[in-house]
């Protein structure tokens, strides 16, 4: 059936079946109501795929080399995205993704011989799956493109195993959100390239901030880009204080219980809480009082990593880290080694390790000062201990003597740059970058000399 038929179809569907007006609507049974709903969402399926292909057809037509006598330029556009929004009357995101869809699409279509006007094979594309899914109506626009910009551009080499990636997803598109389809496509991509994961991580880092600005009526505004693990701690804020409002366990503290109910009745609006909450935080600081902000369960990020392999995962929303953010997240949080039998079942729990104490965390500031990293001025309040042995990759051990103190710039770059720290015996700390001579590392302490000397004049 081609796509025309198959529109006339869906909409012969539809209208046999829909009411003229919204009072008829009112008239029909759940059953006639559910069947419209169908109807509608199969032929805007239809109708989608045949935009897409228009829109990827008006795509190859309207490139830049073709000046103002492209497609889209012949008819006022900068380019497709701005004809394509234009002509449906959707946000321009929309219309990106159909533009990315239909340009995908037509990658994997045969062009023509200007001498026979016959399609001269080519070899598909890894995406072709994806597109005969959705030409055969097995997948919507709106999961083809998750998957698309979930799985992303394969490395050289690549393309096979992204295609069986692309096919396995197909059979999850089914029984998956859009949003969880494009998470588990990203969670593929890092696993099958986790060298490129890391790329990415990066680059997500790189592009944070926070901005603040006030309008012409006096009203305070802020923007804010959050990096991975930063976005992750303040959603975990968020959940910790937001819980009985969204359904949260049932408390069996009777003060908890109360507290919860004060917070479901809270005439705030789930915005105006969550920005309440925020801040406190920033108002308490380092000295916040955790059951007082958050209750019960004071907020954090678990990191779960399936032994051997190459990423790991937040355990709440499953977004992937790449393996250098792991082995940061060990050094400041510890980790729980749970072993699984090969269907997933958990068999044993075994107890928290890798985490420096409290009292060697003193002791680490009053040996250091702060960040050891070369013109760090941070403050030791303001580091993290960072462990020089690796626990897995070299059998580190959590003692003051195998451990330093680094700002989180210096931790993560530390850990995504492939420097490493080593000391011999009791001797100095010795930065080793990756394309560069060894540095040796000089404590911040205003009481180093009490350990360190100088050598006496003579």
């Amino acid at each position: 059936m081609n796509f025309l038929s198959e529109f006339r179809r869906c909409v012969d569907a539809v209208a046999s079946a829909a009411p003229s007006d919204v009072a008829e609507i009112l008239g029909l049974s759940d059953d006639e109501v559910v069947e419209v709903m169908q109807g509608a969402a199969a032929l805007s399926r239809v109708g989608e795929r045949v935009g897409a292909m228009a829109a990827g057809v008006a795509a190859t037509r309207s490139r830049q080399a073709d000046g103002h006598g492209g497609l889209a330029q012949s008819r006022g556009h900068r380019n497709t995205v701005a004809l394509v929004q234009e002509l449906s009357g959707g946000s321009r995101g929309e219309a990106a993704r159909q533009v990315r869809l239909g340009q995908s699409l037509m990658e994997g279509a045969d062009p023509l011989d200007p001498a026979t006007e016959e399609a001269e094979p080519t070899a598909p594309p890894w995406h072709a799956p994806l597109g005969d899914a959705l030409s055969r109506g097995g997948l919507s626009a709106a999961q083809m493109d998750a998957i698309l910009r979930g799985l992303g551009t394969p490395p050289e080499g690549g393309e096979e195993v992204w295609r069986i990636a692309a096919e396995q997803l197909l059979l999850e598109a089914s029984h998956r959100t859009v949003e969880d389809l494009r998470l588990a496509a990203q969670g593929v991509r890092d696993e099958l390239d986790p060298e490129g994961a890391e790329q990415r991580f990066l680059a997500r880092f790189e592009r944070r901030m926070f901005r603040m600005w006030t309008d012409e009526d006096g009203v305070h505004h802020a923007k804010m880009v959050f990096d991975d693990e930063g976005a992750a701690a303040v959603r975990s804020v968020i959940d910790a204080a937001m819980r009985p409002r969204r359904g949260g366990p049932r408390f069996v503290d009777s003060a908890e219980r109360e507290r919860a109910k004060r917070l479901v009745d809270d005439p705030r609006t789930n915005e105006q809480l969550a920005y309440d909450v925020m801040m406190d935080v920033l108002r308490a600081g380092a000295v916040a009082d955790a059951e007082k902000v958050f209750g019960t369960r004071q907020p954090g990020v678990r990191v779960v990593v399936v032994k051997d392999a190459p990423v790991g995962h937040t355990e709440d929303g499953g977004h992937p880290l790449p393996a250098p953010a792991v082995e940061q997240a060990i050094c400041a949080t510890g980790f729980r080694e749970v072993t699984v039998d090969p269907a997933g079942n958990p068999l044993d729990v075994g107890r928290e390790q890798r985490l420096f104490t409290a009292k060697q965390r003193i002791a680490l500031a009053v040996r250091d000062g702060g960040c050891v990293w070369p013109g760090c001025s941070i403050p030791a309040s303001y580091c993290e201990a960072h462990h020089i042995d690796e626990w897995n990759a070299h059998g580190g051990r959590t003692d003051i003597g195998r451990g330093v103190l680094l700002c989180r710039f210096h931790h993560m770059n530390l850990h995504h740059r492939r420097h490493r720290i080593t000391r011999e015996g009791s001797g100095p700390f010795v930065l080793h970058p990756p394309d560069g001579p060894p540095v040796e590392l000089r404590p911040k302490s205003p009481r180093r000399w009490m350990w360190s000397p100088p050598p006496r004049a003579a």
